[in-house]
């Protein structure tokens, strides 16, 4: 099993969720974030004066996938949350030992 965190643009977040859904997987962690990269941030004007913000709000999905679809899983987020613009995010990759489901005590790819 792997668990995918994925940093995306916010308003790519239904792109994402759809293009998901359409490939037959279920379930997602959504969290608001705030943070940089290359792009450090940019300035901004409020009442005149002028102040850097240093962290750009983002989107991360965390996902939990059977080993056998993480390559379709990866593409699929990549290709649904790229504007091919600086900024579009990072996917990250774990491997995970086990997972248990809460209410029945499933555990494995049948918790998922």
């Amino acid at each position: 099993m792997k668990k995918i965190e994925a940093i995306i643009k916010p308003f790519k977040l239904d792109d994402v969720k759809q293009a998901l859904n359409d490939i037959g997987l279920q379930g997602m962690t959504v969290t608001e974030v705030k943070g940089y990269g290359r792009q450090k941030g940019h300035k901004e004007i409020y009442r005149g004066a002028e102040y850097m913000v240093d962290f750009i709000p983002k989107i991360k999905i965390e996902i939990v996938v059977p080993a056998d679809r993480l390559n379709e899983t990866l593409e699929t987020i990549r290709k649904s949350a790229s504007t091919g613009k600086i900024g579009d995010g990072k996917i990250f990759v774990m491997s995970l030992e086990e997972v248990i489901r809460v209410r029945t005590g499933e555990t494995g790819v049948e918790a998922i």
